[in-house]
C-alpha cells in the first residue's frame, strides 16, 4: 500500500505520528472487531480479546464470512471498527446516568454508533438516528431493526432540517463525512479517492453540517464530533472553528495510558481530542472529541396534541410484547407501531419537523381473523417470550434466510417466530404440511451458502 506523500507530510506535526511505524502498520490487514448485543448475548464471541474502551467490543483473530452466520442476521452482534467504539467510553464518561436523554446521531449510516448508543441508553431516553442519503438510510433502518430497541427511531433528513428543533437534543453525535484516510486498510476506494482537495472540501462540508445542526443542541448539551480522517484540517482545526464561532467548552476526559489513545489539543482553542493510530492500537484511524455548548439557547416546547394511541389495537397486541413494557400503539400508513409511553410528545414534535422512516417497533396489522406480525416485531428485544416459535439449526436458518425450503416437514398451524439459538430471525406461517416464509425480500441472503460451515 502506497500512502500519499502529501498526507505523510501533513502528519509530521501530528502528535503520536511515527512515519516508519505508521507505514508498516498499513502493510498489515485491517483488524476485525465486533460489538456484542447487550441483550442477545452471543457466548461464543465473549472469549475473544476485549476492546479496552468498550466492554462489549471484541477483537477477532480473523475475519469470518458474516453473511453466513445466522447470529449476525439476528442482531446478536454488530461488526464495528474497534477505534470508533471509543464513543462508548466517552459517552458514558460524559453521561454516567444516560437516563431521559434525547440523542441525535446525525450521520448515522450504516449504524455502528447508533447501535452503540442504543446499548448505552436507558429505555426512557430517545435516540434519533439520521441519514440523509436514502439508500444508506435503508441500510441504517435494517441495522436498527436488527438491534431491536423501541426507543430508537430512524429519520432521513438534511442536517438543516434539525435546526428547526431548537434546543431539543441533549447530545448530538456527528460522525462527519470525511476524506477517509483512516480507512485505507479497510477500503481501497478511500485510498484511490483521497486528495488534498478532497480534504479541503470535506473540511468545508463538516463546518456546514455542524452549523446547520448546532441550533438543535440545547444549552449545556454535548456535541460528539468524529471523523475517520488523520488530517488536522478535518479534526483539530474543526474544533478551533467551533471555538471561534460559538461559545463552547472542551471536555477533557482522562484515558488510561496503556490504551495508547493519543490525546491532542487544538492549536488555537486548546480543545481536547482523541486520535487513534493503527500502529498504536488494534484498530483503524479515528478522531473524536466532546464539546459542551455554552451558547444561550431556547428550547422547543411540546405542542398540544390529541393522542393517537389506539386502545382497541393495544388490547390486541399485549400478547405480542413482554409483560411490563409500557407502550402506546399508534397507526402508521398500513401497520401499527409501538413507542414508549414517555415519548408521545417527542413523536408529535419530531413528526412535524422531520421524516420518520422508522418509529419505535412496527407490530403489524389486524385482520378480521388474525394479527399479521411485522418483521420488526420478530427482531425486537421486547417480543413476548411465549410467542409460538420454531427453532432452527444453522443450515436450516441460512436456508430460511435465503427464502428456500429449510427442511422442516410439519408444525402446528399458525404464525411462528423463526429463531436461531433463541434469537428471532423472522416469521413463517405454518399451513400444517408447509410454510409461507414472510422474511422481507430485500433481507434475504443472496450469497451461495453451499460452502458454509455447518459445524
Amino acid at each position: 500500500m502506497s500512502i500519499p506523500a502529501s498526507l505523510i507530510h501533513d502528519l509530521q506535526s501530528v502528535k503520536g505520528f511515527d512515519e516508519k511505524a505508521f507505514l508498516a502498520a498499513h502493510q498489515l490487514p485491517a483488524v476485525t472487531s465486533v460489538r456484542l448485543h447487550p441483550v442477545k448475548q452471543m457466548q461464543s464471541l465473549v472469549r475473544n480479546a476485549i476492546v479496552p474502551w468498550c466492554a462489549e467490543g471484541r477483537v477477532l483473530p480473523e475475519r469470518p464470512v458474516f453473511t453466513l452466520d445466522p447470529a449476525y442476521h439476528a442482531g446478536a452482534y454488530y461488526v464495528q471498527e474497534a477505534s470508533s467504539m471509543f464513543l462508548d467510553y466517552l459517552f458514558r464518561a460524559v453521561y454516567p446516568e444516560r437516563d431521559k436523554l434525547r440523542v441525535l446521531d446525525l450521520c448515522a449510516a450504516p449504524g455502528g454508533k447508533s447501535t452503540l448508543l442504543a446499548s448505552a441508553l436507558t429505555g426512557e431516553s430517545l435516540l434519533v438516528s439520521n441519514e440523509v442519503i436514502r439508500t444508506r438510510a435503508s441500510i441504517l433502518e435494517e441495522n436498527m431493526t436488527r438491534w431491536g430497541f423501541m426507543n430508537t427511531w430512524v429519520t432521513s433528513n438534511d442536517p438543516r432540517d434539525f435546526g428547526k428543533l431548537e434546543g431539543y437534543f441533549d447530545a448530538i453525535v456527528v460522525d462527519a463525512p470525511c476524506s477517509g484516510s483512516g480507512l485505507f486498510r479497510k477500503d481501497a476506494r478511500a485510498l484511490e479517492e483521497w486528495s488534498e482537495n478532497n480534504v479541503a472540501l470535506c473540511s468545508q462540508r463538516q463546518q456546514r453540517i455542524l452549523a446547520d445542526v448546532w441550533p438543535a443542541l440545547k444549552e449545556e448539551g454535548v456535541l460528539f464530533y468524529a471523523t475517520c480522517s488523520y488530517s488536522p484540517e478535518e479534526d483539530e482545526q474543526i474544533l478551533d472553528w467551533l471555538a471561534e464561532t460559538y461559545e463552547v467548552e472542551t471536555l477533557d476526559i482522562d484515558v488510561p495510558e496503556n490504551w495508547n489513545v493519543v490525546k491532542t489539543y487544538s492549536a488555537q482553542g486548546k480543545m481536547a481530542g482523541y486520535r487513534f493510530m493503527p500502529h498504536l492500537v488494534k484498530g483503524e484511524g479515528f478522531f473524536i472529541a466532546a464539546i459542551r455548548k455554552k451558547d444561550e439557547t431556547d428550547e422547543i416546547r411540546a405542542p398540544k396534541f390529541k393522542t393517537l394511541h389506539n386502545k382497541t389495537v393495544h388490547a390486541q397486541t399485549t400478547s405480542l410484547l413482554k409483560p411490563g413494557v409500557d407502550y402506546l400503539c399508534l397507526p402508521g400508513k398500513e401497520e401499527f407501531f409501538a413507542i414508549n409511553s414517555v415519548h408521545e410528545a417527542d413523536f408529535h414534535i419530531l413528526s412535524k419537523a422531520v421524516y420518520l422512516r422508522k418509529t419505535g417497533i412496527t407490530l403489524g396489522s389486524p385482520t378480521a381473523k388474525e394479527w399479521l406480525p411485522a418483521h420488526e416485531l420478530a427482531m425486537s428485544i421486547d417480543i413476548h417470550p411465549d410467542i409460538a416459535k420454531i427453532e432452527l439449526e444453522k443450515e436450516q436458518a441460512l436456508r430460511f434466510l435465503k427464502k428456500e425450503d429449510f427442511g422442516v416437514d410439519a408444525a402446528p398451524k399458525g404464525w411462528l417466530l423463526v429463531t436461531y439459538k433463541g434469537w428471532g430471525l423472522g416469521w413463517v406461517k405454518s399451513l400444517g404440511n408447509r410454510f409461507n416464509n414472510y422474511l422481507p425480500k430485500h433481507w434475504r441472503i443472496r450469497m451461495d451458502i453451499s460452502d458454509a460451515d455447518w459445524a
